[in-house]
């Protein structure tokens, strides 16, 4: 079996002393935990609109740990490779993705990816399978079961 391709450094790259993140945007579904997390660096205003510069590493690297897509990644200079959550977990997005955590391996029409975060699709029309492209907004697709209201 063919060793999975590492998903870390896919995307466009953004350097700087001690980090360099990688911004995968047909992955991207704006969850904006990024921007929330670390305006400085993660601003849609600016261009580019990643400054990893603009923070010590570690905290761009975990913030980047928040993104639920897997559009962004990171490798740290000096430091640990992000490692995947010890267990697999899957969430249904109501009328959305699946948001997958874990050490995963994906089948991909490019071969096989190792993955720690991701967005699978779940109305059968992205571009971008098994990705998630944002296709279910487009054609209106609606998931059977609704998040219970019971807390």
């Amino acid at each position: 079996m063919t060793r999975p391709a590492d998903a870390t450094t896919s995307g466009r790259a953004y350097t700087a002393p001690g980090i360099t993140v990688y911004y995968d945007a047909v992955r991207c579904r704006h969850v904006a935990n990024c921007v929330r997390g670390l305006p400085q660096v993660f601003d849609p205003q600016a261009r580019p609109w990643i400054q990893p510069a603009h923070a010590e590493a570690e905290a761009v690297a975990a913030v980047v740990r928040t993104c639920p897509t897997g559009a962004l990644h990171y490798v740290l200079e000096a430091g640990p490779a992000e490692t995947p959550d010890p267990t697999t977990t899957i969430s249904p997005l109501p009328d959305g993705p699946l948001i997958v955590r874990g050490d995963l391996t994906l089948i991909t029409p490019q071969g096989l990816v190792r993955e720690v975060r991701a967005a699978l699709c779940r109305c059968g029309g992205s571009s971008h399978k098994p990705y998630c492209d944002g296709t279910h907004d487009k054609i209106g697709w609606k998931s059977d079961v609704q998040p219970s209201s019971e807390s």
